[in-house]
């Protein structure tokens, strides 16, 4: 079986296309930039040139492939071509898509994007869901609430740089997931029949507030956080003040993207019909605890190591 993956160096692409190798598929990556994905060569994937914002480099990319893995989104500096890459360019993939006659389409939306159109990010999610369900395409969505790599960036390192944290008075509780499981049972689902044309939770049954992520980073980095409190009423004028210009909408909507992570009980799912589909349990899930037990010990071990090489090299210029 032969995937062509779209986002394959993010954080989550990168993991779709390690696994998929590891398990024996042919993997093309859509690519804009070679140099930059030359990492990905290297673990044996094809790249192939494409843009989704030059939609001519669409349909070509497709050639013999039997699976589409989508893992990719616009990024902030793409805000102005949102539209374009969120879903002109989805639409001219899906077509091309029916006409190569792709086998499968696999996509990552957010849960409960349905409920928050306001936000662009979740419009253009729902957009192509919608796409996806009338497109007459074998399609498995999977819908997903966060993941432990974000958390790295947003609380470890700066607990461990003694930076500051900011943190609304009220937290949500998200299910975080490993992108490594992401990756599992993505693959995995290429070959499950019950799939086909599903709309299916995947996250953690087990679910994190900030307060408890940056406990848990104290815990096991040894080290004190430095948390700022910013009320939600300051959050929402900022919203409401940054919508007003068009150079400051990719901010508005970040800020409309906080709010929403503020909203009580959004992340109530159930994951049993996960588990019946995939004949797996919530044991078969890694852990946050392991995770930044992992990252921490790494971490540690390695400025350990920085500063016995500092100090040896210290006592020998005393020489």
């Amino acid at each position: 079986m032969s995937l062509l993956i779209l986002g394959s160096t993010g954080t989550l692409g990168r993991q779709i296309v390690r696994k998929a190798l590891d398990e024996g598929f042919q993997v093309k990556c859509f690519v804009r930039n070679f140099r930059k994905s030359a990492f990905l060569k290297e673990w044996g994937a094809e790249l192939i040139y494409g843009d989704l914002k030059i939609l001519d480099t669409i349909p070509r990319s497709l050639y013999g492939i039997t699976a589409i893995i989508d893992a990719s989104t616009y990024r902030p500096y793409d805000f102005n071509a949102s539209y374009l890459i969120e879903v002109e360019s989805k639409k001219v993939l899906i077509q091309a898509a029916k006409i190569a006659k792709v086998k499968k389409y696999i996509f990552f939306s957010i849960f409960n994007a349905y409920k928050y159109q306001d936000i662009s990010l979740m419009f253009y999610k729902v957009q192509m869901e919608n796409q996806l369900q009338v497109s007459g395409l074998d399609y498995t969505i999977f819908s997903l609430c966060g993941f432990f790599q974000g958390l790295i960036q947003q609380y470890a390192l700066p607990i461990l740089d003694s930076q500051s944290i900011w943190v609304t008075e009220e937290s949500q509780a998200i299910p975080y997931i490993d992108t490594q499981d992401v990756a599992k049972f993505t693959v995995k689902s290429l070959s499950i029949q019950k799939t086909q044309n599903k709309k299916l939770p995947l996250a953690n049954t087990c679910k994190w507030t900030s307060f408890e992520v940056i406990k848990l980073c104290e815990k096991l980095s040894g080290q004190r956080s430095r948390t700022s409190m910013i009320p939600i009423s300051i959050l929402k004028l900022l919203r409401n003040f940054t919508y007003l210009f068009q150079w400051t909408w990719s901010i508005s909507d970040r800020l409309a993207f906080v709010n929403f992570l503020l909203e009580k009980q959004i992340f109530d799912l159930s994951m049993s019909t996960f588990y019946d589909i995939f004949e797996v349990n919530r044991d078969d899930f890694n852990s946050l605890e392991n995770y930044l037990q992992e990252y921490f010990s790494s971490i540690l071990q390695k400025m350990k190591e920085l500063n016995e090489e500092n100090n040896s090299t210290n006592f020998l210029e005393t020489f």
